[in-house]
């Protein structure tokens, strides 16, 4: 009797070790939390193994996600870093003018270099072993750019993969992000859409006049990027490639606030939306915060309700992985992980 019990233990501790071990935890389990007291996951992002989540958060940090152990340090954006000062730190502090604020995260995968969007210290790039910053692109100044003033503020950020340009948003150029919840009241329109090519280090202005500039994505063959404007209600379409190059269009008008936008395997976009999604049915409007799954065309593909997963708190960023969605939140202390449906 005595065996079997020891053999039930044993084989239950293996199972558990299993699931916690496998990729497919993550339709299992509901949260990761960061490690106290830290917050703020606003992006996500995989390595080109498809390790991470890694996540960007309030004490000027880039974390990765190892499994049971939970999250690690990765990296971060300020190049002299003070541990003693800055771990640990909350949103909006004014010290995050000195440890950083990383926003938008993305992978080059072709060579690992993690480019984050900083809300302090502009486009920075880390290397493939983590750490400190390699590489700053604050200072660059694209010729169309009028006045003296450095890319700060900044917020989203993707790669074409085929290119390995950069695109970025500037959220405001009258605001800092410590004046959040000032520039989300206001009416400001000085955001703008840029371009960065790190072989010759050029960096073009696409789009200016936007209202609060936050997500961005490439589409898959690289013909057009979207742009989130999160006062504005809405995500305009600058085309890179075609007869339409260089011009720029609404591609969608919402009801609620986007975010950050995701471009998934398929080529469809996950965009946070924060507000009103939609009626889905018909009579039945959808309240925020959540995610819209829409088509290269612009269609809505799917609605999905994240209330329950970050409430109040609102979602910043929807990322479609291997089948899995996991869910960022400016002010949240946690990745949200769910199956898609």
């Amino acid at each position: 009797m005595l065996s079997k019990i020891t053999m039930l233990i044993t084989f239950s501790a293996i199972f558990m070790t299993f699931l916690l071990c496998s990729p497919s935890v993550a339709i299992l389990l509901t949260r990761l939390p960061l490690p106290s007291p830290t917050t703020g996951p606003d992006s996500l992002e995989f390595d080109r193994n498809g390790g991470g989540p890694y996540v960007g958060v309030s004490d000027g940090r880039i974390l990765k996600y190892v499994g049971p152990k939970g999250f690690e340090e990765y990296g971060y954006t300020s190049p002299n870093r003070n541990k003693t000062l800055c771990n640990g730190l909350a949103d909006f502090s004014e010290l995050q003018s000195e440890c950083g604020r990383p926003l938008g995260l993305r992978f080059n995968h072709q060579t690992n270099e993690l480019y984050v969007a900083d809300a302090y210290f502009g486009l920075v790039k880390i290397g493939p072993n983590g750490g400190a910053p390699i590489q700053s692109f604050k200072a660059l100044q694209p010729q169309e750019h009028s006045d003296n003033s450095t890319l700060e503020f900044l917020d989203g950020i993707d790669i074409d993969v085929d290119t390995g340009i950069v695109y970025f948003t500037q959220a405001s150029t009258n605001f800092h992000f410590k004046d959040g919840q000032a520039l989300e009241n206001s009416r400001d329109k000085s955001g703008s859409l840029f371009s960065l090519d790190p072989k010759t280090n050029e960096t073009r202005v696409l789009m200016r006049g936007l209202a609060l500039a936050s997500g961005v994505a490439v589409s898959r063959d690289g013909s057009f990027v979207l742009v989130s404007e999160y006062l504005g209600n809405r995500i305009q379409r600058f085309w890179v490639k075609g007869p339409r190059a260089n011009s720029s269009e609404i591609f969608m008008q919402l009801t609620g606030r986007p975010d950050n936008i995701r471009r998934n395997s398929r080529g469809q976009f996950w965009v946070a939306v924060n507000g009103v999604l939609g009626r889905n049915p018909p009579s039945r409007p959808t309240i925020l915060p959540g995610g819209v799954r829409i088509g290269v065309n612009g269609v809505v593909l799917q609605i999905r309700s994240l209330g329950r997963e970050f409430g109040s708190e609102g979602v910043s960023e929807v990322h479609e992985h291997n089948g899995t969605l996991y869910s960022g939140s400016l002010r949240a202390s946690y990745v949200s992980i769910s199956t898609i449906m």
